[in-house]
């Protein structure tokens, strides 16, 4: 079993949308049985909200579902239990070691790392362009869902 857990600053923005997306594109592929994804936050400020609005309104239009999505906090248990923690920005990754205590670990990367971009996934709650968001976010759970696949075979 294979687990993914998306993290970003508040769990309301990018974390949540590459969550949904990364669901429904294990779903298309009958993976749900041998992947499993979460998402969570660095920060407490979101703990038990839905997702943002504008992330919800995005997601909504490309028939993804937010149902039963609420933020949460990463923890430093969530270490041992995911195969993969993946930071949305730098920053993120910086927060994830100072929560989880071990930069060596290989299952902590940045999202966009394992595609041609290899950039920082910019924050609609700051910057209010949620298709930006939702372009790169759908780019980098294609590649990770590819790496995941060869891994399963």
């Amino acid at each position: 079993m294979i687990q993914v857990l998306f993290v970003c600053l508040g769990n309301i923005c990018r974390s949540p949308m590459a969550e949904a997306v990364m669901r429904e594109l294990v779903r298309k592929e009958c993976l749900d049985d041998k992947i499993i994804v979460d998402s969570a936050a660095t920060s407490s400020w979101h703990i038990d909200e839905p997702p943002h609005q504008g992330t919800q309104d995005k997601l909504r239009e490309y028939g993804i579902s937010t149902t039963g999505m609420l933020g949460r906090q990463l923890q430093k248990s969530d270490l041992e239990k995911f195969t993969y923690i993946i930071g949305m920005d730098e920053s993120n990754i910086r927060n994830i070691w100072t929560i989880l205590g071990n930069p060596s670990s290989p299952k902590v990367f940045r999202f966009l790392d394992l595609t041609e971009h290899r950039k920082d996934v910019p924050d609609p709650y700051y910057t209010g362009d949620f298709q930006e968001t939702y372009d790169l976010v759908l780019e980098g759970c294609t590649a990770l869902l590819e790496k995941i696949k060869e891994e399963l075979l």
